[in-house]
């Protein structure tokens, strides 16, 4: 059998579906932030200057001062790594500390911390689903890539709510009755379209049918609430949800993902989940800075209004040229163009003719003709770098003949299988 032939054909499959992934090297600067130094490849040009306009450092953080400052002091004091599973010698006092915080943050007993957001979905929703008997696993139409393997792993039944349709949930609760055991699973922010989950609503229908409920606030940690706390925070319903797990990755800078909720279900997860059981725990460096990064965020607002007002400036300016952004009341900004290979082009042209970097986001992760750019300011972006951003945009859109002052059309909405990175 001619193995390496199986490989290629199928990575020639994705390139002829134009669903292929290109890296782009990029040299973060955390002194000039959002500026990196970009290396094209060997025999593709010098290295130079590019200014990234699609980061999920929201915030940020990731070149805050006291998170960098805290992350040298860990790694001096306690080494470069955590030296095992959180059973054998890896439970580290800042990991500890860490995880104190993240249950402060959420009004929660307990809180676990994981290697990345996907892995606490992973971990969460497929242990709980698990557990739970005879479990009715009531999942949004949109949920992440993360959420729907967490369904799979449980083994649980499910079924799919449309889109933040709280009138099909609540037919789906009232036909499973309130006996038996459900779990509904949503995101609070989906971030492909930027738009809201109706959380309070939702915490009112799993009170009434007796369910429980599982919010991924990966996109809105740190970034909303009066300590960034989230939707569920800003919205005053987090005593109200089960389960809230958060990455910090984005809003927080670092890396590593997270839960918090009852201690019985934190001690659950923590106990029967595989991927957690069997995987090496943060080392105490990144524990540190994800620490100072969440205790930073919960007691200073000015990352946040800053964040919202570039956001709001942004949106303004894109929307005044003509620019087809994607309506949402979130700090997330799609430009919608429909078609894989423009997109693509759009974000080539940006990146080599205006040293902007802005990737294009097509199939799977949204559905087949609505394909779009992903733009998300910073509080670091400059109104300068937004002007910038404008007359690039609007010079690719004219070299492309991308229609300018066009509506959205009605039909363009993320596709639900496998959303958001």
């Amino acid at each position: 059998m001619d193995y390496r032939r199986i490989f290629d054909q199928a990575i020639g499959r994705l390139k002829d579906e134009r669903r292929y992934r290109f890296f782009v090297d990029l040299e973060r600067d955390c002194s000039r932030f959002p500026v990196a130094r970009w290396y094209p490849g060997e025999g593709q040009g010098d290295p130079r200057d590019v200014v990234i306009w699609c980061s999920n450092d929201y915030l940020a953080m990731g070149q805050n001062p006291a998170v960098i400052g805290a992350m040298n002091e860990a790694a001096r004091l306690h080494g470069a790594g955590a030296g095992g599973t959180r059973n054998i010698s890896g439970t580290n006092h800042p990991l500890v500390k860490l995880e104190e915080e993240l249950a402060g943050l959420h009004g929660k007993q307990a809180s676990l911390a994981f290697t990345s957001g996907w892995i606490s979905n992973l971990a969460a929703i497929g242990t709980i689903g698990q557990l739970l008997p005879d479990c009715l696993i009531i999942s949004d139409a949109l949920n992440h890539n993360s959420m729907i393997e967490g369904v799979k792993r449980s083994g649980a039944s499910k079924q799919i709510f449309r889109h933040n349709d709280t009138a099909h949930l609540e037919e789906l609760l009232k036909a499973a009755g309130k006996d038996r055991a459900k779990l509904i699973v949503f995101e609070s922010l989906y971030s492909m379209d930027g738009d809201v989950a109706p959380v309070v609503r939702i915490a009112e229908l799993a009170k009434h049918y007796n369910a429980m409920t599982y919010v991924d606030e990966v996109h809105a940690v740190g970034l909303y609430g009066a300590h960034g706390g989230g939707i569920c925070e800003r919205e005053g319903v987090m005593d109200q949800i089960d389960v809230i797990e958060g990455t910090l990755a984005k809003g927080f800078g670092t890396l590593g993902g997270y839960i918090a909720a009852d201690a019985a279900v934190v001690d659950a997860v923590r106990s029967y989940a595989p991927s957690f059981i069997f995987t090496t725990a943060l080392p105490p460096a990144v524990a540190a800075a994800a620490h100072a990064a969440v205790r930073h965020l919960r007691n200073s607002s000015s990352e946040r209004q800053r964040h919202q007002r570039q956001v709001a400036l942004t949106k303004s300016a894109l929307e005044s040229a003509g620019i087809p952004v994607m309506p949402n009341p979130s700090h997330i900004v799609p430009v919608f163009v429909g078609d894989a290979e423009l997109c693509k082009e759009a974000s080539d042209l940006l990146l080599e003719r205006h040293s902007i970097y802005i990737q294009p986001i097509n199939y799977p992760t949204v559905a087949r003709g609505t394909e779009r750019l992903r733009i998300t300011p910073t509080p670091l972006h400059s109104e300068e770098h937004i002007a910038a951003l404008v007359s690039a945009l609007i010079d690719v859109w004219k070299t492309l003949k991308l229609p300018l002052f066009q509506p959205i059309p009605e039909h363009v909405v993320a596709f639900g299988p496998v959303a958001a990175e």
